[in-house]
């Protein structure tokens, strides 16, 4: 993945973030050296912002779309309370498998409910205003539909998070459908007068709306 600022800045970046648990140390190494697409973990930079923007929302309930291998769900749960919850959703057994076996063994482990299947189905399963933060970071094809189901699912005053709003520039000249579909959901968001926004450029992009209406 090319970052939107330079590779030599985002080490700085990190090098300058809150330092991480070890879990979490191990299990960037394990996702570097077990799956076909590291380059899909949130990172820390990115995982660090998340689980700070967590914490002083007071967020009692997060919703993720998109797990992976766990990373920015540990991330977002060591940011919650005791008595809070984060729901992660994944489509890839094997991924979810990775990710369980991570969580099982946090000492945070137990604020996080891993569901695996199609997000497009188990979205509906929510009430609206369930949520206090969404993070989506799964099928770019259906950001557009994941947008507008979670901009009902997040309660008003709450916080939506996009990764890869950016999507290494080519939402600018968009060469194929997963990228119009994301330059689809930032036009979206930009028209929407439901939201505010924020279009940030940490790491892939990351568009930071929050609900006000």
């Amino acid at each position: 993945m090319a970052f939107i600022c330079p590779e030599e800045i985002e080490q700085y970046a990190e090098e300058h973030s809150s330092s991480l648990h070890p879990l979490l140390e191990e299990l960037i190494e394990f996702t570097y050296k077990n799956t076909d697409l590291p380059q899909m973990l949130t990172g820390r930079v990115e995982g660090n912002f998340l689980k700070m923007l967590v914490e002083i929302s007071g967020a009692k309930r997060v919703l993720e779309i998109g797990t992976f291998t766990g990373f920015s769900a540990l991330m977002m749960a060591q940011g919650l309370p005791e008595e809070g919850e984060l729901i992660t959703i994944e489509i890839n057994p094997e991924y979810a498998d990775m990710a369980k076996s991570f969580i099982e063994r946090a000492p945070w482990g137990n604020k996080i409910k891993l569901l695996v299947g199609d997000a497009k189905n188990l979205l509906e399963e929510f009430e609206e205003e369930s949520f206090d933060v969404i993070f989506i970071d799964a099928d770019k094809s259906a950001y557009p539909f994941y947008y507008e189901k979670c901009v009902k699912l997040v309660k008003k005053g709450g916080i939506i998070a996009i990764d890869n709003a950016l999507w290494e520039g080519k939402v600018l000249e968009p060469p194929d459908n997963r990228s119009k579909a994301i330059a689809q959901m930032n036009e979206m968001i930009k028209e929407d007068p439901r939201v505010d926004k924020v279009l940030l450029t940490v790491r892939d992009g990351i568009f930071l709306v929050r609900r006000k209406m």
